[in-house]
């Protein structure tokens, strides 16, 4: 899901950072409570999110080609045979992001990992990334780990920080997917033409359009929307040649809109990958209220609730 942001109206450019830091975010079962185990091999993190820990679909993974409730070992098994894994978060929920160190554990036990990719990480930090990836490798960790990282502020720490310092220990590289605020800017001053075949069907920009306007809830004026669109799009077609170019398996790490089939990175894959066959796997994390549609993704993973936030109510 693409996070609604508190914009104060007078202050535009404000807005436009706001987006360049990506914050655009069956059966009847019970929950998955504390140390449940799933099968007798997974045992999955406690949930921190507070709220609507007893929903019935809390816990619940959907096969949404389907339909049907499949088991964590189900949809780790269909995971693990693609070239590339997309998972869609909700950038405020804790859920998402211990569900996502989870899952990055577990297939690696599955098949040896290639690589993986971060939104939260721009391109202009990849060889800062992959110094200090290799400083950790010997055992010698930074004591202010975001500040050797560079890490942006916009991007919580402590959501991230426990993932980030797991991937820096591992054999595989740490790759950043998403664009610098110079590259953003230069994008919305001069807007570039998008190549390619899906990413600019009429129903794709419609949409992200639709999707901008609600996230500056309804009061971005008209003649900013095209610029804004070449953002987001622009930002999905980075990601998108991040992971082509990546060792594989490689799984990337992004809000849910990025993820997503039919408006995210994987149609800029399709565009970019030639006549190549890239076997992709979209899961989405969402929170109980959120309808994830079958064209979307393959799997839906629901978790519980962060508060709600208005962020329109004061404008």
């Amino acid at each position: 899901m693409l996070v609604k942001f508190k914009i104060i109206f007078g202050a535009f450019m404000r807005w436009i950072m706001l987006v360049f830091l990506g914050v655009l975010a069956g059966c009847q079962v019970l929950p998955v409570q504390k140390n449940e185990t799933v099968t007798a091999e997974y045992v999955l993190p406690d949930w921190q999110s507070p709220r609507e820990r007893d929903h019935l679909r809390v816990g619940q993974i959907v096969d949404l080609r389907s339909g049907a409730q499949v088991t964590v070992a189900q949809m780790l098994a269909e995971l693990a045979d693609a070239s590339i894994v997309l998972l869609g978060e909700k950038h405020d929920n804790p859920d998402h992001h211990a569900l996502q160190l989870w899952l990055l554990q577990a297939l690696q036990v599955q098949r040896a990992r290639g690589s993986l990719v971060m939104e939260m990480l721009t391109v202009n930090q990849q060889d800062t990334v992959t110094a200090v990836q290799s400083q950790v490798r010997t055992g010698s960790v930074p004591k202010d780990l975001p500040l050797a990282l560079d890490w942006h502020k916009g991007w919580d720490w402590q959501q991230y920080g426990d993932l980030v310092s797991y991937v820096l220990a591992q054999p595989y590289p740490l790759l950043a997917g998403n664009l610098n605020r110079d590259a953003l800017m230069a994008i919305y001053r001069n807007p570039p033409e998008l190549i390619g075949v899906e990413s600019t069907r009429a129903d794709v920009t419609e949409r992200l359009s639709e999707q901008i306007r609600e996230s500056h809830c309804n009061k971005l004026p008209e003649t900013q929307l095209p610029a804004m669109l070449a953002v987001q799009q622009q930002r999905d077609r980075s990601m998108a040649q991040v992971l082509l170019d990546a060792p594989k398996p490689t799984l990337l790490i992004a809000g849910a809109y990025h993820a997503r089939y039919d408006l995210g990175a994987p149609l800029h894959i399709q565009d970019l990958q030639g006549g190549d066959e890239i076997t992709q796997r979209v899961l989405i994390f969402a929170e109980t209220d959120q309808e994830v549609s079958a064209a979307s993704a393959d799997f839906v993973w629901f978790t519980p609730s962060v508060a709600e936030q208005d962020y329109c109510a004061d404008l």
